[in-house]
């Protein structure tokens, strides 16, 4: 028994321990390998929670353009000058004034 010890060892202990780190370093970077496929997961669902939040807001954004339109076209037949006068012909009984009823101040 000259090979042994007497607290147990036989004697090739760098092989034990260097068995040790390799375990510790595989499990190392399983957990990392695991952490870093979590983080893609995570990473890739919140983008998409995004994009969607993103393809809502562009609906309503060329909704409010379309309505903005309407009321730029509304607005312009509303106040057409033709529409206009003939409003202030018939309801308050306006009229243009005749040549002979024009006077010119200088």
């Amino acid at each position: 028994m000259a090979g042994r010890r007497q607290d147990g060892w036989t004697g090739n202990w760098p092989i034990k321990v260097q068995m040790r780190w390799r375990h510790l370093c595989f499990a190392v970077l399983m957990l990392s390998l695991l952490g870093s496929a979590a983080a893609v997961v995570i990473s890739s669902h919140l983008s998409r929670g995004q994009y969607a939040q993103l393809q809502k807001l562009e609906a309503a954004r060329d909704d409010a353009r379309a309505r903005w339109g309407r009321l730029l076209l509304e607005e312009s037949a509303w106040s057409a000058p033709a529409r206009i006068e003939s409003i202030s012909i018939e309801r308050l009984e306006m009229r243009v004034p005749d040549v002979h009823d024009v006077e010119v101040i200088r």
